[in-house]
């Protein structure tokens, strides 16, 4: 008979314990919310620009025929590869459609006439939703044609895939790896050191000593930072060394959006220490955001196929911001010119984040 006044005591506890159960109530909820809402596999409405050289209405029917497939929105038109090249490699837009200045000229005279589809490969998933509308588009503007004897007239569109040309599911996932790390050790690390120094009772102690409190958390929070730039070092040479993944662009620059990166998140870690009373809270807190970082910032799936929600949440995300430099670096070679947004977003998270920390770890710390 005795174990019921110790499940009674349990139960009271977890009453009490509000922080643990709506952890606990809460984490299974968001990842149905999540994987049944905002996760989607099929990526359609792909940024497209065009370059029209034929200008004729052989190749606008092509381009509408590429529209109704669903798998391409067209953006802009462009007039040099130059421009086309900017958009890919800027990320504004993840396909082109290039159709060449003798394309009605071989239609006329039944010839196979070509046009090409430019894919940005860095994304296996949505590169080859995009290589499937090519040829889907390619197929039914050749049946509209027609031909003699009721033949289809031979059109092709030819797939390039750039920057990933084998499709490696590898080198799309290591870039978003080292993010990934990261996020998650740098949140966690902080904010349980922080909250394992508050039960100990020795922060209490640090307080009182001559120091003041920001060169108390710089040198709390310096550490952690060069152990991401560790991290980070140990993860690209493995995955260099590994799995062939490429450096493409420039590794200061590289390192310098990682500086801002890092920061943010001890920030954030920071700010989570300041709203939990233990270690096991903070873990719990810890992974309550590691859920949406890894599912709603791009890494596993194409951010472009979400509802528009769940990519105004992952706009919210450090992490979303920093997986474009990682990939537009190592994998496309773009610099500043390319990513000074990102660069701007990821330095405003920095700064924000640490000073909300450090203003409210000042005032709770007591």
């Amino acid at each position: 008979m005795s174990l019921w006044p110790m499940l009674w005591k349990e139960v009271v506890q977890l009453r009490r314990d509000r922080f643990t159960l709506a952890m606990m109530l809460g984490i299974p909820a968001l990842q149905l919310i999540i994987f049944g809402y905002a996760i989607r596999t099929e990526v359609r409405h792909l940024a497209t620009v065009v370059l029209d050289e034929s200008r004729t209405p052989e190749s606008r029917a092509l381009v509408s025929v590429l529209r109704n497939t669903g798998s391409f929105d067209v953006t802009e038109w462009v007039s040099t590869r130059a421009e086309l090249a900017d958009r890919i490699e800027g990320g504004a837009a993840s396909a082109a459609l290039v159709i060449p200045p003798d394309f009605m000229r071989d239609i006329k005279r039944g010839r196979t006439a070509s046009a090409q589809m430019i894919v940005d490969a860095a994304d296996p998933m949505a590169s080859s939703a995009a290589m499937s509308g090519a040829a889907r588009a390619g197929v039914a503007r050749s049946a509209a044609l027609g031909g003699p004897n009721g033949r289809p007239m031979p059109l092709e569109v030819r797939v390039r895939p750039w920057y990933n040309p084998g499709l490696r599911d590898e080198v799309y996932i290591v870039p978003g790896i080292i993010g990934v790390l990261l996020s998650l050790t740098m949140v966690l690390i902080t904010s349980i050191a922080i909250v394992r120094e508050r039960e100990r009772g020795t922060l209490e102690q640090l307080i009182v000593t001559p120091i003041d409190k920001t060169s108390l958390i710089l040198g709390k929070l310096v550490p952690f930072l060069g152990i991401g730039f560790v991290q980070m070092t140990v993860v690209l040479f493995l995955g260099w060394l590994l799995f062939d993944v490429p450096v493409r662009g420039s590794l200061t620059l590289l390192y310098g959006m990682t500086f801002a990166f890092i920061v943010a998140n001890l920030g954030l870690g920071l700010l989570m220490s300041t709203l939990v009373h233990s270690q096991l809270q903070a873990m719990q807190l810890g992974f309550l955001f590691l859920l949406p970082n890894i599912l709603l910032s791009g890494f596993m799936f194409p951010r472009s196929a979400m509802p528009a929600p769940a990519q105004w949440l992952g706009s919210a995300l450090p992490l979303t911001y920093f997986l474009e430099v990682l990939r537009g670096v190592l994998l496309k070679g773009v610099g500043w010119s390319h990513l000074w947004e990102e660069g701007i977003i990821l330095t405003a998270f920095a700064l924000v984040l640490v000073s909300l920390s450090v203003n409210r770890f000042s005032k709770t710390i007591e």
